[in-house]
C-alpha cells in the first residue's frame, strides 16, 4: 500500500490537486472520498470532474445515491451515506469495472461491496479553507498514481 498525504491552504489548492488527479485517472478507476460532513468532499468531486471534462454541475447525490455524467469518459458519482447497513447487492461492481471513472463519497458504508483495489481519500478539516488530503493506494494501478503526485 502506498501513502502520502498532503495539506492545502486554501480551496483553489485542493481543487488543483483534484485537477492533478483527474490527468492521471482512466476508465475503470474508482477513487473513495472520506471525511467529515463539510470536510469539502463534494467540493473536491466537482473539481475532479472538471478535469475530468464535465461542464454540467457536479452536485451531492445524497438523495439519489448516484450521478452519472458525461466528461472524456463517464463519471459516476456515488453518496453512499443512506446506504449504511445494505446488505443486498446493488449492481455497483458493473460501475467500478465500467467505462468510466467513479467516486464514491462515504465508501465505509459499503465497504463490503467495494473492489480492494481503489486509491482512498480522506480530507480533514484543519481550519476555515484549510484541508489534510490523505492518500491509501492499494494495488499497482493506484501505487502508480500517488508515486506521480508525490513526484509533482
Amino acid at each position: 500500500m502506498e501513502t502520502w498525504h498532503l495539506n492545502t491552504i486554501e480551496v483553489r489548492e485542493t481543487e488543483a490537486f483534484a485537477d492533478k488527479l483527474g490527468g492521471l485517472l482512466k476508465p475503470g478507476d474508482l477513487v473513495t472520498l472520506s471525511g467529515d460532513l463539510g470536510a469539502g468532499k463534494t467540493t473536491f468531486t466537482k473539481a475532479l470532474a472538471k478535469a475530468l471534462g464535465v461542464t454540467k454541475n457536479v452536485n451531492s447525490p445524497t438523495f439519489t445515491i448516484m450521478k452519472e455524467y458525461r466528461g472524456y469518459v463517464p463519471f459516476y458519482h456515488m453518496d453512499a451515506y443512506r446506504l449504511e447497513d445494505s446488505f443486498e447487492d446493488l449492481g455497483l461492481d458493473e460501475y467500478f469495472e465500467g467505462e468510466g471513472v467513479t467516486i464514491v463519497e462515504w465508501p465505509e458504508m459499503i465497504e463490503e461491496q467495494l473492489p480492494t483495489e481503489r486509491l482512498a481519500l480522506f480530507i480533514s478539516y484543519e481550519g476555515e479553507t484549510a484541508r489534510q488530503i490523505r492518500l491509501e493506494a492499494t494495488g499497482e494501478r493506484y501505487e502508480a498514481i500517488v508515486k506521480e503526485l508525490k513526484q509533482g
